[in-house]
Order: C-alpha cells, then structure tokens, then sequence
C-alpha cells in the first residue's frame, strides 16, 4: 500500500493547488512529481545577476476580477501592483496595443478619428470591445476601412507569425481575444485585481507547495513512476496499484500514449540578452507585428521598477511544437479546430473511466487558460472532489 493519499503530476499553478487543498483540508498525504528541475511551470522566475526578475518562460503578468482566487493566492504572498501597457511597432511609430482611441489618434488626422471615434461609441459604446473580424463586417465605410487597417497592420502578421496559420482558420476563441477598444484607457488588461507577486512566482507557488504533508520530487518523469492500466482502469504506481487520487496537469495524449492521436500545440523560441544600459524600450512589451520573425519583445525590469545599470529583454519567436526536438518540446498554446477538439474529447472520455484519475489545468483540458483561470479551476476541481464520497474517503 502506498504512503501516500495524493499523487500530482505536476507542479504549476494547477498542480500546487490541487496538492495544497488536499493536504491542508483533507490532511492527505500529496506527492508532487515534476519533469523540470523547479516548480512552477511555465511561471518560474528567478533574479539575475544584476537583480532584474527574469520571467524564464516568457511575460507572465498576474490579472483577474475572481474575487476567490485573489483572495486564495494572497495567502501565499504579497502583491506589487503592475498595469500592464504594450506598443506596437507599426509603420516606424510606437503606438498602444490593443488598438484604442490613443491608438486611433496617433494614426489618423484628428479630423477623420473624430468621425471614426463617434461611429465606434454609437454603434459599439464607449468603452466597448470590438474583435477585428466582426468590425470587418461594418456597414459604414469609415468603419470597414478602420478594420481593414487594424487588420492589415496590427493583426494578420501577428495572428500568423503566433499560430502559424491564417486568422480565418482559427477560432473565434482565440481572435476575441484581440479587439479593437472604445476608450482611452491604455492597459492591457482591465481585470479589477493587476498585481505580480512581491517575491515572483517561483516564491508564491513554493508557498503553496510548502506543507507537511505535501512532498516534492523534481527532474523525473512522472510515466517512469505510474502508468494506466486500460483493462482494468486502475493507476498503476510504482508497479503497484494506487488506490488514492491522481491529478494529472499534463497532457492528456501523452497519458494514453498517444493512442488517439498527437494533440498539436505552438512552442516558442525565447532570445534572452543582457544589455549594458539601464533601458531598452519605454514598455515592458514591444510587439513587432510586421518586421522580424519575433513577435514581441520584454522587458522584464519594468515589470518590478527595478533599479539595474542593465536591463535584460527577451525576444519571443512562435515555432511548430514538437515533442521530438529539444528545442521545440514545450507546449505553450493549444491550436483550437474541430478536429483537435474532437480528439481531446476522446481522450477526456477515456479518463473519465478511471474514477480516482483527476484532469486538471490547462494542457490536461487543451484549453487556453490564463493563471486565474488554472487557479479557479484547480480550486473548483479539489472542491467537489472533497464533497463526493470518494473524496472524504
């Protein structure tokens, strides 16, 4: 029989969770296993040579208007308000990414975003979200022409460099997420919470992590441990039925061994350099939608303010995943079709058959999950697990 109650592959924001509410509320005995030699996932950060926090897989930018996980994470640590801005490099100008009336401004003379800007309040409201391709179907020509600019310059570049494919063939999902703003109001974000933790990410998911009852195991492949019986829908650990909880924050293709078909995904391609100057660009983020194979680039000291006679960016450049090559191994993005999803439903009504096999997170659900929504669905999740019967067990 094993020692423990729990076993979570796993150890982001998904997996830290679930094995937190288990053993602080149950006081079951977790086991976290973690193929990357940190916790953290794709959040783990660290401090450089030169104190600048560095974000090792890319921007992570903490925002949400989910009261319950706000007040969750700040258990764990204490918060650095952040707002975050982008520019976009288009036609030689930096100007506000999404485009927003600012944006409007800069571009047009005021004559002409004047007329523009009373069409967008009328027929969208002030401070409305306006996706590009529904723009595109306007009516007044003033509206179709915006469209077709914003289109052209700040989207169909971007979209294709990020998923490798034309914006039609992807969903609307995914191209909701970049609309056209009718305000002034320049942030990226408009959650009511915008903070980054005090002592990065890597410290606050150590937190959660930290308890008696939870162990943490780094630099080993969880399939090397346990695996799934598909006879008899039992967890094999160890070479030994496990009759506790998994939670499985991987993925789901990789689980089955594949057996219904690879899951496709976009990777990225990160440049990270040390320049000897105290400043690199005005904003945290510069995205780059028509020059440069990158799309973006970051720069992390401004996340922080902190203080650093250097400065340290990162330049982001999307790439095909493939769990073959090294350098491409690390599934950021799920591509959503119908066809990816007919196959991830196949697998969710697979794990289904093993009663005490949890799916929790974003690459477990192909799903694209900003870190509240992970939060909110491992707590969710851990919730009515410790409700059913088989929870309390």
């Amino acid at each position: 029989m094993s020692q423990y109650d729990v076993i979570v592959v796993g150890a982001g924001f998904s997996g830290a969770v679930m094995a937190e509410r288990f053993a602080s509320q149950q006081n079951k005995k977790v086991l976290v296993i973690e193929q990357r030699p940190h916790i953290a996932g794709n959040c783990y950060d660290y401090t450089d040579d030169s104190g600048i926090t560095v974000h090792h897989y890319g921007p992570h930018l903490f925002h949400t208007n989910k009261e319950n996980v706000w007040q969750y994470l700040s258990q764990f640590t204490q918060w650095t308000p952040y707002e975050h801005k982008v520019l976009g490099s288009i036609d030689g100008k930096l100007v506000p990414i999404p485009f927003n009336l600012n944006t409007l401004y800069q571009l047009y003379p005021d004559g002409q975003a004047q007329e523009i800007e009373a069409l967008l309040v009328k027929h969208y409201g002030a401070g409305g979200k306006v996706p590009i391709l529904e723009l595109r179907k306007s009516k007044f020509v003033a509206l179709q022409q915006l469209a077709e600019l914003v289109y052209q310059k700040f989207f169909v570049n971007y979209t294709t460099k990020q998923w490798g494919c034309s914006p039609e063939d992807i969903s609307p999902e995914v191209t909701a997420r970049v609309p056209i703003v009718v305000s002034r109001d320049d942030r990226y974000f408009h959650d009511k919470y915008q903070a980054i933790p005090s002592q990065g990410y890597t410290q606050l998911i150590g937190n959660i992590l930290k308890h008696d009852n939870i162990e943490v195991r780094l630099n080993i492949d969880a399939t090397t441990l346990l695996r799934l019986n598909c006879k008899t829908n039992k967890v094999i650990f160890e070479e030994h039925e496990f009759a506790g909880k998994l939670v499985f924050t991987g993925m789901l293709d990789q689980l089955f061994e594949y057996t219904e078909g690879e899951l496709p995904y976009r990777s990225l391609q990160f440049d990270f350099q040390t320049i000897d100057k105290k400043e690199f660009q005005p904003s945290t983020t510069v995205n780059y939608p028509n020059e440069h194979a990158y799309t973006r680039i970051t720069e992390f000291k401004h996340i922080l303010q902190q203080q650093s006679d250097k400065t340290v960016i990162v330049k982001e450049s999307p790439q095909d995943y493939d769990r073959h090559d090294p350098q491409k191994n690390i599934p950021y993005y799920p591509i959503f079709n119908a066809e990816n999803q007919q196959r991830i439903d196949v697998y969710k009504k697979r794990i289904e058959g093993f009663v005490n096999v949890i799916s929790a997170g974003r690459l477990a659900n192909y799903k694209y999950y900003n870190m509240d929504d992970a939060v909110e669905n491992a707590l969710c999740l851990s919730c009515q697990v410790m409700k059913s019967r088989e929870g309390l067990m």
